[in-house]
């Protein structure tokens, strides 16, 4: 099976560079996965979010 996909540029970028990081070709991946996956940048910056105000929703449980 055959499948054509358009993506953006910066799409494109991630997609090789997560590619890159497993070692696969990028057409190789599921791509619609992978590109619904929030990055690690995400995941950082909502458990910096989390410790910081943890106080707060322990006080609100």
């Amino acid at each position: 099976m055959k499948l054509t996909i358009d993506l953006s540029p910066a799409q494109a970028e991630r997609l090789r560079l997560e590619a890159e990081r497993f070692g696969l070709a990028p057409e190789d991946l599921a791509i619609v996965d992978l590109l619904a996956t929030p990055g690690d940048d995400f995941k950082a910056a909502a458990e910096r979010v989390l410790r910081k105000n943890e106080e707060l929703y322990r006080r609100l449980a």
